[in-house]
């Protein structure tokens, strides 16, 4: 099984192979002093950016789904994780500080001390209900998973029973994106609003350990968990699964008419991606420091799109290449290390320009090669799709039959 498995995905030994030998080199670089810990943290960012663009590549790669709105989930998966960590960091703050004076302080005093420490700055002084299990990392991990799989299964539950597809359902997701980061904008939502959540490099507990460290810790396990998804990706789209998801992004009816859950199939792929981006947010603010609601902007969604597509929808490989090469770029022209050019009568600012030329690789990948960077290793690897010239794909004259352009 293990070798069918192997032979049916021949990316995969190579990606693993390929993820190992890197995280092994800016390990290395980051011991030796020749990485910068500010670079590392960037690479473990990008890792978690690379697992998000994976899921959205299952999802509109493989079952033909373009939601524009996943980032909300990974946004909510960072939100959950920080709700601890900033709770657990102003804990040790507010202990420490009650100690000098000359009572013990009660569980009420830290309690009290801790809410005014958060919700100061939005005018509040109490703790808010959906904070009832920041002082618990094992229950606020549970919620990394669950409150997006929640969400994720509810929505689609009512988009999928109701056959909305195609543009329709990309809109609705958008507006669910847009409604839930107009909601944490507010004072009232229990998440500080615009001010978002801040400090979430500082691990509780661990002062004595240099940030350093901790970036590689990071790093490693953004790693982990971009290899292990990978597997477990390309393990799903190799078999059965896999086959049914992409016929129903070629051909809906026909799959519904064979007698699968074509609604069942979307919801589990909708809900399994949520969580697959959740993960990767609670992975990636962590390293960011920082989380507010500009985070869930519906742009968000639509550069992770613009990954996938520019990496190669479909392909596994081709979304983290994807995800990687324009995450780096846009850290490259944005952080004002790329020169400008003068051109005399005007000067090039690539900080004002990069938006400008991702939008045009977008265009151009949609026009000139579809496949996006993936379909360059397929080229080279000689791996094509089989040109049969319109021969019937099945046993009979009434089976699809695939219209290709004779040369």
């Amino acid at each position: 099984m293990t070798r069918s498995f192997l032979t049916r995905t021949p990316s995969l030994l190579i990606f693993i192979t390929c993820l190992a030998l890197f995280t092994i080199c800016v390990t290395l670089a980051a011991h030796y002093g020749l990485m910068s810990t500010s670079f590392v943290k960037t690479l473990g960012k990008t890792l978690c950016l690379c697992l998000a663009a994976l899921a959205m590549d299952l999802i509109w790669g493989y079952a033909g789904i373009l939601s524009l709105g996943h980032m909300a989930f990974f946004a909510l998966g960072g939100y959950m994780i920080g709700m601890w960590l900033m709770y657990a960091r102003t804990e040790e703050i507010v202990i420490a500080s009650l100690m000098n004076s000359g009572l013990p302080a009660t569980p009420e005093e830290i309690q009290q001390g801790i809410a005014s420490q958060i919700f100061g700055v939005v005018g509040a002084s109490d703790l808010p209900t959906i904070w009832s299990f920041a002082h618990s990392l094992p229950l606020q991990l549970i919620l990394v998973v669950a409150l997006p799989g929640l969400l994720a299964l509810i929505f689609g539950w009512l988009a999928f029973r109701s056959r909305v597809t195609g543009v329709y359902l990309s809109i609705l997701t958008q507006a669910m994106t847009l409604a839930l980061a107009l909601y944490l904008f507010q004072n009232d939502s229990g998440l500080r609003g615009n001010n978002g959540l801040s400090g979430l490099q500082n691990l509780p507990g661990l002062d004595a350990v240099s940030q350093d460290s901790i970036s590689l810790w990071f790093f490693w396990a953004s790693a982990a968990a971009l290899g292990l998804a990978y597997f477990t990706l390309s393990w799903i789209v190799s078999g059965k699964f896999g086959s049914v998801i992409r016929a129903i992004r070629d051909d809906e009816a026909r799959v519904r008419f064979l007698g699968y859950s074509v609604e069942g199939y979307k919801l589990f792929v909708f809900t399994l991606t949520a969580v697959i981006v959740a993960l990767a947010g609670a992975l990636y603010y962590p390293q960011a420091g920082i989380i507010n609601p500009a985070e869930l902007a519906p742009i968000a969604s639509i550069y992770l799109a613009v990954w996938v597509a520019i990496g190669g929808r479909g392909r596994l490989y081709g979304a983290v290449i994807g995800a990687a090469v324009v995450s780096l770029l846009s850290s490259w022209f944005t952080g004002g290390r790329a020169p400008s050019i003068p051109l005399g009568f005007a000067t090039i600012n690539w900080v004002d320009w990069w938006q400008v030329l991702l939008g045009a690789a977008f265009v151009c990948v949609t026009l000139f090669a579809p496949k996006g960077i993936g379909g360059l290793f397929d080229y080279f690897t000689g791996l094509h799709a089989p040109d049969r010239k319109g021969a019937p794909l099945g046993p009979d004259d009434g089976s699809l039959q695939e219209k290709e352009a004779l040369e």
